[in-house]
């Protein structure tokens, strides 16, 4: 999937736009909740530090993947969830407090365990050694914060100091949220359709599986653990919901292969179709 302006610039401004609607809902006491009851938390940080990158290893190995593929899958399974996993946590009713820690933690630690699993995939899978990989640091942070920390931060100074508008507001954001974000998949399919159709017949099948492995993981640990609905909502779509765009841009900026992105490309597509699912499963509930 090719950069363009529609991925560049128009998804990064709409995630803003829905981080700033996200932030209408939230004060600064959800944020130290999950810290002082961190066991959500580290659950959620275990699954997706850990436990995907297992899971999308052991698929690559089940399916006897193409070498290239096996570590574009492997690639997209160390990536962090990215601010689309906080629009879809939102639009389910999750624990958007929760959700927002996890990817600010988890872009952040990426930033180093990317290099090691991508590391180890290029030498178990195509043999290769040596290969200098380095994200940059800076410029990923400063991505997070633009994109997820700052609007949502305007968005609780907001309803800090116009409670009643927030109030007013907070339904008409998620149903623009749910707009914009159908408006932009739709937008990167048509863009992309001929590279998708092929890569889909290449490792749709593994990607599909490995998605709805991941948030069944993320799911039951989070039931199992006797986590609330709210925060075993989060963990299923944080563990499932991968930055694909990074995914792409360490692929063709760093490794410079094109065919490195096909897993990408395929799992982003796939998981936002499995997310729709809980956004309208889990978000009509009016508890």
């Amino acid at each position: 999937m090719e950069n363009s302006i529609l991925t560049t610039v128009v998804l990064p401004i709409s995630l803003a736009i829905i981080m700033l609607g996200m932030g209408l809902s939230l004060t600064i006491n959800d944020f130290k909740r999950v810290f002082k009851h961190p066991k959500a938390a580290l659950l959620g940080l275990t699954n997706q530090m850990i436990v995907l990158p297992i899971i999308g290893f052991s698929m690559a190995l089940l399916f006897d993947l193409d070498p290239v593929l096996a570590v574009g899958l492997m690639l997209i399974a160390a990536c962090p969830g990215g601010a689309t996993s906080n629009l879809i946590t939102h639009v389910a009713k999750g624990d958007i407090a929760l959700s927002i820690s996890l990817t600010a933690i988890t872009s952040i630690a990426t930033v180093f365990t990317i290099p090691i699993i991508l590391s180890f995939a290029l030498n178990y899978f195509m043999n290769e050694t040596g290969t200098n990989i380095e994200l940059p640091i800076g410029e990923t942070m400063l991505q997070i914060t633009g994109i997820t920390i700052v609007p949502v931060t305007i968005g609780m100074l907001i309803k800090h100091y116009k409670q009643d508008f927030a109030l007013k507001m907070e339904k008409s954001m998620r149903i623009a949220s749910t707009v914009i974000f159908v408006a932009v998949l739709l937008g990167i399919i048509m863009a992309n359709k001929e590279i998708i159709v092929d890569s889909f017949k290449q490792i749709g099948l593994v990607a599909l599986g490995l998605n709805l492995a991941t948030m069944a993981v993320g799911y039951f640990s989070a039931r199992g653990f006797k986590l609330d609905l709210k925060q075993s909502i989060s963990i299923t779509i944080e563990s499932g919901i991968q930055n694909g765009t990074l995914a792409i841009v360490v692929a063709l900026s760093i490794l410079g292969r094109l065919e490195l992105t096909v897993p990408a490309v395929v799992y982003s597509l796939t998981m936002f179709f499995t997310a729709g699912f809980l956004m309208w499963y889990f978000g009509r509930r009016k508890d």
